[in-house]
């Protein structure tokens, strides 16, 4: 198994093409330093508003008590085993927000 990450892969081709024009190069290097992971977990809307509120007006500084502050269906949903982790990182990392479907 290898340890080479995405990361090095596009690293290494960047470099490889840098020469060609630098301008784009680091242009290209900017928005690969700011850009979102390409793993980020997908969350529903509720799970979503519940987020906004705990780091808002919730003031609530860490996903322990943001757990603990989840009432009702979200609660239900982040305290499901398949969700739990998925909220952690959510709220660690970043996430997408599930499209609602008609």
């Amino acid at each position: 198994m290898s340890n080479e990450t995405k990361r090095d892969v596009f690293e290494e081709f960047a470099d490889e093409c840098a020469g060609l024009n630098d301008e784009i190069y680091n242009q290209y290097m900017q928005r690969y330093d700011t850009a979102l992971p390409d793993d980020l977990p997908v969350i529903p809307k509720e799970i979503d508003e519940h987020i906004r509120w705990c780091k808002g007006e919730g003031g609530v500084g860490n996903v322990s008590d943001a757990m603990d502050y989840a009432h009702g269906d979200v609660a239900s949903w982040i305290y499901d085993e398949r969700n739990s982790d998925t909220f952690a990182r959510a709220w660690l990392d970043g996430y997408v927000v599930e499209e609602e479907h008609d």
